[in-house]
């Protein structure tokens, strides 16, 4: 029995998701259709891969062990299609991206408008992601770019391309004890209590090293991925946080002693597979961007 690239497509939906309703309405099928989908794929391997629960869909040991084979499956396939696409000069069709929240808000509005005013045949499918879930998309091939908070390290399968710097500040309520303090240092940081990105993101990286540096560590109070969450936290006062300087908020700048602290927006690609036209050429106007921010 010959294998079906749309079985194949329906099992990672469903994995996913881990719905068969979810799954059907994403890939516009009956969910019979996607149950005789994936019945054939298993049918073909020789092995279950999914398990039909009350509440939902889970994967077996042997669904576990194929989905990323399953998955760079499929991003073969795009990747065949955007290389024959190619061929042609034309700007058009889906492009796949991944934005972190952050970019997504206060980067990405004015390159989107012109790139969209540029390409009108494009059809932009932007997905929000944490920076650490975008380049996730990146590797596995559903997002053909992400542009987000780069890693401090290089990530190991993809290519980093710096677009801006972004200086970051620590930040209090007006009314917060700190904000009338002299002399604040990482010291007396660390004995207050702070809302912080989480641990494994990058920028509480930047944080963690600096206060790494001076034998202390901050005291984490709450943790959110989204920086606008973190400065309504720390607006109340809930505890001082860190935030970047371009981004609007009415909470008060501290000056820290000994403490500079930056991250760098980029764009990530995958080296190994071809970009679309239509990611390439929002892939030259970041560049472009970058350009601009230098001068």
């Amino acid at each position: 029995m010959p294998m079906r690239i749309d079985a194949v497509q329906a099992f990672v939906v469903v994995a996913e998701t881990g719905s068969f309703n979810e799954a059907a309405t994403r890939l516009h099928l009956s969910q019979p259709g996607i149950s005789k989908r994936l019945a054939a794929l298993e049918t073909r391997l020789g092995s279950r891969l999914l398990d039909r629960l009350a509440r939902g869909v889970t994967l077996t040991e042997a669904g576990r062990a194929y989905l990323p084979h399953a998955r760079q499956t499929l991003a073969a396939v795009a990747d065949g299609d955007r290389a024959l696409a190619n061929l042609s000069a034309r700007v058009s069709g889906e492009l796949a991206i991944a934005l972190s929240h952050h970019v997504a808000m206060h980067r990405m509005p004015g390159v989107l408008r012109d790139y969209i005013a540029a390409y009108p045949a494009v059809d932009p499918q932007i997905v929000f992601e944490d920076s650490e879930a975008a380049c996730e998309r990146v590797v596995a091939g559903t997002s053909e770019l992400a542009v987000i908070t780069l890693p401090r390290i290089d990530h190991p399968q993809l290519i980093t391309t710096p677009i801006w710097h972004d200086p970051l500040g620590i930040y209090v309520a007006a009314d917060h004890v700190l904000n009338h303090s002299r002399g604040v240092d990482i010291a007396t940081l660390s004995a207050h209590p702070a809302v912080l990105p989480p641990a494994e993101s990058h920028t509480h990286a930047v944080l963690s090293d600096a206060f790494a540096k001076h034998n202390s560590a901050p005291q984490t109070r709450m943790t959110s991925h989204s920086l606008e969450t973190l400065g309504m936290l720390a607006g109340v006062g809930l505890g001082w946080t860190i935030l970047p300087k371009a981004m609007p908020h009415a909470l008060c700048e501290l000056d820290v002693a000994d403490l500079d602290l930056s991250r760098t927006l980029g764009v990530v690609r995958h080296p190994q597979r071809h970009l679309s036209n239509a990611a390439r050429a929002l892939l030259d106007r970041l560049e472009a961007e970058r350009e601009h921010a230098m001068r």
